[in-house]
């Protein structure tokens, strides 16, 4: 084996949604691996966020505004990033929302905006970087999938049809592009500390744990929440040519909750 597979060196890496969570550690870690960062986000407000970020960590990132649903706009940015910074090598699909409603009272247009995000959206970015891939000879795409990928669970119906389906793309694209040298894999997160989880994490008033953090516990074997940092060695793996002959696989970075059926009561 030799370890200079794991680098990213010369490598020109597009994190979509990255100005912080898990996206932002995704590119903390390709930089140390030797990519150029190259991070979107949903307005300007959020790509200053990142950029300040970045900065205060060292890392010289391109950042750009660009909603990755708007297949004309992803176009255009690819475009801008070919002639600004480079051909994309890796394509990493992060950007996502989640709406925790129960599914009678979803609307059409909420089930929809979902889907839109997390599952067109990486349709499109992917169908744009492909064909320079394909005239590279060597492309990566790295689709941020989830435990609902596999598993339902109360009020995340549209979450988990996306997430289905963001596997099967993944899939997909790996049976349509794997002989153009492309590898498309995806990772798939179990429960993780970040921001948006903090108020599920708190302690109560008596000191206990939250009710949701008890569940999630008790549901890993691992006996504790992921951190974004725990994503990090995986990612930059599938990012690689450590991984040059692995191809439409999902692999679940979740403590393995996947794997567990849960103590008796």
């Amino acid at each position: 084996m030799n370890m200079k597979d794991f680098s990213l060196t010369g490598k020109i890496a597009w994190i979509t949604g990255a100005s912080y969570g898990i996206g932002f550690a995704i590119a903390e870690a390709f930089h140390a691996a030797g990519a150029t960062i190259v991070f979107n986000d949903i307005n300007q407000d959020l790509v200053n966020r990142g950029l300040a970020a970045y900065q205060e960590k060292g890392i010289p990132a391109h950042g750009y505004v660009c909603d990755v649903t708007n297949e004309e706009a992803v176009q255009a940015l690819v475009a801008q990033i070919e002639k600004e910074v480079g051909v994309i090598d890796i394509l990493v699909n992060n950007a996502g929302i989640i709406r925790r409603i129960p599914m009678i009272e979803m609307s059409a247009a909420d089930f929809r905006k979902v889907i839109d995000v997390d599952l067109n959206a990486p349709f499109i970015c992917a169908k744009a970087v492909i064909p320079s891939m394909i005239q590279k000879g060597h492309g990566k795409i790295i689709n941020i999938c989830s435990m609902m990928s596999e598993l339902g669970r109360e009020t995340v119906s549209a979450y988990a049809a996306a997430k289905g389906g963001l596997k099967m793309l993944t899939r997909n694209i790996c049976s349509e592009y794997g002989g153009h040298n492309i590898q498309c894999n995806g990772i798939g997160p179990g429960y993780i500390a970040t921001p948006q989880t903090a108020p599920l994490r708190e302690r109560q008033a008596d000191g206990s744990r939250h009710p949701f953090d008890q569940f999630i516990v008790s549901k890993t074997p691992a006996a504790r929440w992921g951190n974004p940092e725990d994503l990090q060695g995986p990612a930059v793996f599938l990012a690689s040519d450590a991984s040059n002959f692995v191809n439409g696989h999902i692999l679940y970075v979740d403590g393995g909750i996947l794997a567990y059926i849960g103590k008796q009561p």
